[in-house]
């Protein structure tokens, strides 16, 4: 069913403070200066977001998963940061590309331009633009539906409503809440969970941004400044001063980071 399929990483034995980090050349069939680099957590949250793009949702046991276990294990051993990006992956990024052939689907994802994953579907599905999602640019709406996806089980708390906030006022350019909006969803679901101990009991995030794009009334390309303000109001109001991983903020980062290499 897969064509080189990345290889789950190992978990080392020893817990040393040594420790090895997992690199890129560990999990995938890569070379040069990318098979050398850690796998990072940024690097991991871009593959993410371009697969629910391009598929949907992620791939259970596919590249993002292979990444995000990769860079949760250097993350920690203390390797790389929580915002850490490789630097060949940020500046030249990631890509999903979905490709029909003779009544097959073929899905390649692709790090710094080395192909990391490659998938073939056997059932048939509707015909489409191959990379159509790469050259259109990622909207807001679409950064908050992927974190539908990424993050959906998370409960709301007041980061991530902080966050929905920012993304709709830089969406609709406007900093008035819209009664029955995103934000103020988001701003009852926190303020409802803040009242209650069992998470069970909580509205999650997929509640919230199931359907993002149609719940706002205006909408635009993500930029790096709507997504560094994104990321400032979740950091602001996080105890722990720290963003969620799939959350908000990283999705509206990915998209930038996604959208400026579509842009170059």
């Amino acid at each position: 069913m897969s064509q080189g399929q990345p290889r789950r990483p190992q978990q080392p034995a020893g817990q040393g403070e040594n420790q090895e980090p997992i690199k890129y050349g560990d999990v995938f069939n890569v070379s040069g200066e990318l098979a050398n680099k850690p796998i990072a957590p940024q690097d991991a949250a871009m593959m993410q977001t371009a697969e629910t793009q391009v598929l949907g949702q992620t791939q259970k046991g596919g590249t993002a998963a292979v990444m995000q276990a990769a860079a949760t294990r250097n993350e920690q051993v203390g390797v790389v940061g929580h915002t850490d990006i490789t630097d060949i992956a940020g500046e030249q990024g990631v890509s999903v590309a979905e490709t029909d052939v003779a009544g097959r689907r073929i899905i390649t994802e692709a790090v710094a331009g080395q192909v990391v994953g490659q998938y073939v579907q056997a059932t048939p599905v509707m015909t489409s633009q191959v990379g159509a999602v790469q050259q259109n640019a990622i909207t807001i709406g679409e950064a908050l539906e992927a974190t539908a996806k990424t993050a959906g089980d998370k409960p709301v708390d007041q980061s991530d409503a902080a966050a929905v906030q920012a993304a709709e006022v830089r969406a609709t350019g406007s900093n008035v809440i819209i009664p029955g909006g995103l934000a103020a969803t988001a701003q009852s679901a926190a303020a409802h969970n803040a009242t209650l101990d069992r998470d069970e009991e909580k509205i999650k995030l997929n509640q919230v941004l199931t359907g993002a794009t149609a719940k706002l009334p205006a909408d635009k390309a993500v930029t790096r400044q709507d997504a560094e303000g994104v990321v400032s109001a979740e950091l602001r109001n996080n105890p722990n001063v720290a963003t969620h991983p799939g959350g908000v903020a990283a999705s509206m980062a990915a998209a930038a980071r996604l959208n400026e290499n579509v842009n170059a």
